[in-house]
């Protein structure tokens, strides 16, 4: 099997780790995470637009949802969190 983040650069694995932290700190699965907030911080442009050319997001400005795909993704990425930082 293909490691799915193999060539992803490190702003797109940002998001990943984004979307991870918040499912890891609520204990609810995650769908989407916001694309930009009140405060300024935004999810880099070009990470997006890469995530979006692999299919694993689709962005609409507010937020960056995740496809079947990249929900598939973020799971493997959570459990290999656990898997090598032991947390699970």
């Amino acid at each position: 099997m293909t490691d799915p983040v193999h060539g992803l650069s490190d702003k797109a694995l940002a998001v990943f780790a984004f979307a991870a932290y918040h499912q890891l700190e609520s204990g609810q699965r995650v769908s989407k995470v916001v694309q930009r907030d009140d405060s300024g911080h935004r999810a880099d442009a070009d990470a997006v637009h890469e995530l979006s050319l692999r299919e694993f997001v689709r962005a609409d400005g507010e937020h960056i949802h995740f496809t079947e795909e990249g929900e598939r993704v973020l799971q493997a990425v959570i459990g290999e969190l656990r898997r090598t930082v032991g947390a699970g």
